[in-house]
């Protein structure tokens, strides 16, 4: 049974009301909120009020991303292409918060951007699928018309999950379409629409992905310039670090990479944050 509860909360200072629909499963004899436990969430965690856009939610990395935002409260919305597999993932509760569409339909891009203040886009294609579209079509093409679309719909913050090696053109995964170079090419429309002054963008560029831990469980490596050789993340790191980038001042307009170091319990990612930010000032 859905119910509407009315709640004030004092957030940084202000009183605001929070709208919640509460599911009661009577099964289980407890009550949850639609999009996260109610039972496990504690509002000191928030850090972030506004309302996030996650492109490409049903991927592995997507799927952390929604994780880490339920973990700190923050309303989410989802863009997916399967409506069937997003409910297959997250369950009935999120389907008010799905639009369901592709990277190549600006209109359905418009109705999926429409009232965020914020976008985590984790889209990138496989390229070892010949039935897949190329890397062209999703991690240029498709990431250039979300951040567009995202900007003119007055999105003011994009936080788009990249890759290591975008850099350097000779790089063996190049081979597969370029994929690359396409991503490069995807970022740097990316800080040319966020770089102008009311806007903000942070591009993370992972090393390998592994899905081997939770997050914050290993000291990490953020650099700027490209110059990591090799090195591995879990997906939930990327995660964590793409969530952090919304309140993080010193994520702004920073494009950087990131692997993990040793195993080392983390509270937060900031300090490396503000390391990366850091670097590029000494630069």
């Amino acid at each position: 049974m859905l119910t509407t509860v009315f709640w004030n909360v004092v957030f940084d200072g202000c009183e605001k009301l929070f709208i919640l629909r509460v599911e009661r499963t009577a099964a289980f004899r407890q009550h949850h909120v639609v999009g996260f436990n109610l039972l496990n969430f504690d509002f000191k965690h928030m850090r972030y009020s506004g309302t996030v856009l996650v492109a490409g939610a049903t991927g592995r990395t997507g799927q952390w991303v929604v994780k880490r935002l339920e973990h700190y409260g923050i309303d989410y919305r989802l863009f997916v292409r399967s409506g069937e597999k997003a409910l297959e993932i997250f369950g009935p509760e999120i389907v008010d918060r799905i639009t369901i569409g592709s990277i190549e339909n600006e209109y359905e891009i418009d109705a999926a951007v429409n009232n965020a203040d914020a976008v985590i886009c984790t889209i990138g294609g496989n390229v070892m699928d010949p039935d897949e579209l190329p890397p062209s079509a999703i991690d240029r093409d498709g990431v250039i018309r979300i951040a567009q679309r995202s900007k003119e719909y007055g999105v003011r913050q994009f936080i788009l999950v990249s890759s290591l090696a975008v850099t350097k053109p000779d790089h063996p995964l190049n081979k597969y379409g370029n994929v690359l170079t396409m991503k490069l090419e995807g970022e740097n429309e990316v800080r040319r629409l966020y770089g102008e002054k009311g806007y903000s963008y942070t591009i993370l560029r992972p090393g390998g992905l592994i899905d081997e831990d939770e997050p914050l469980q290993h000291s990490m490596l953020f650099d700027t310039g490209d110059r990591i050789e090799t090195g591995k993340i879990n997906r939930s790191d990327v995660a964590q670090a793409a969530v952090e980038a919304l309140w993080i001042k010193a994520a702004r307009n920073l494009t950087f990479e990131l692997i993990q170091q040793d195993a080392l319990s983390q509270k937060s990612f900031e300090l490396y944050y503000k390391q990366a930010a850091k670097n590029i000032g000494n630069g």
